[in-house]
């Protein structure tokens, strides 16, 4: 494996009343600047904070609600000096949140959930993030099949990259997701995670979103065993071992970034790589 010593972290904000994994728990504004500046504390290189819940079967807020959810969080955050990206597929939202202060737009639809997004990015020159996508959470049942996940979530970034290229942004200003559980089913994902060194190949940065994910609750309980696909999943709150070990293996792989929950998990294990990398040099 090829790696990096230098993956980032991403901590995770919600500042949303349904999130999957801490729904609600940082809605209120001060709750959720405080957790931002721990998870700086504790090792996060940039914060990330969104005001809509991606999880299976959420309603979408209006944009007025997302805005004043994200926007005092990230005008503080970044007032403070952190580094702050903000997770929208909304470019009104995102534009607002780069003028409060962001450095980053992570957008889950990679640009196909607003026809603004791609000119706004373009003209800010911000740096943004395109994730894999094949649709809104709601109909992801009608999205899953691949013949080949890897290569084709390749094509579809190369295709995202070159339209959003044709709209003016330039490539430095882009960082490709591959989008572990959007549209995808374990096996898809472990695929993914497998050749991630496919999509880190495409010659831009890679950021990684593994974070208590669902495929990640339905580990085996003993070598050799199979997951049990039937089994109900343990809670997300209960993934944070597995997310370090998914964070390690994209960092080998040479991911730029991961994104993640709890931070100490994930920046332990990657400290543990990069002394071990430096011992054996």
């Amino acid at each position: 494996m090829v790696g990096t010593a230098h993956t980032q972290i991403m901590g995770v904000v919600n500042v949303t009343p349904d999130s999957f994994s801490d729904g609600g728990r940082w809605l209120d504004t001060d709750v959720a600047v405080a957790r931002g500046q721990e998870l700086a504390a504790q090792g996060a290189q940039i914060v990330d904070v969104g005001g809509e819940s991606t999880r299976p079967g959420s309603t979408r807020p209006p944009e007025q609600e997302e805005a004043e959810r994200v926007l005092p969080v990230v005008s503080a955050l970044a007032q403070q000096g952190y580094a702050v990206s903000v997770d929208t597929m909304r470019a009104g939202v995102a534009e607002a949140a780069l003028r409060a202060g962001a450095v980053l737009v992570n957008d889950v639809s990679g640009g196909l959930g607003d026809a603004r997004m791609g000119p706004m990015i373009a003209e800010t020159g911000a740096r943004y993030v395109v994730m894999h996508w094949r649709g809104l959470l709601s109909d992801a049942s009608a999205t899953h099949h691949y013949d080949d996940v890897v290569g084709e979530v390749c094509a579809e970034l190369s295709a995202r990259v070159e339209e959003l290229v044709g709209q003016g942004v330039r490539t430095e200003q882009l960082v490709l997701d591959p989008g572990f559980g959007f549209s995808k089913d374990a096996g898809h994902n472990w695929t993914l995670l497998a050749g991630l060194d496919r999509v880190v190949a495409l010659g831009l940065p890679v950021l990684v979103g593994t974070s208590r994910k669902r495929f990640l609750g339905r580990l085996p309980t003993r070598p050799g065993e199979d997951p049990a696909e039937g089994a109900e999943p343990t809670p997300p709150e209960q993934r944070d071992a597995a997310t370090a070990a998914t964070s390690l293996l994209a960092a080998q792989a040479g991911a730029w970034a991961v994104r993640v929950h709890e931070v100490p998990p994930t920046r332990d294990a990657l400290a543990v790589w990069q002394l071990t990398q430096g011992a054996a040099r």
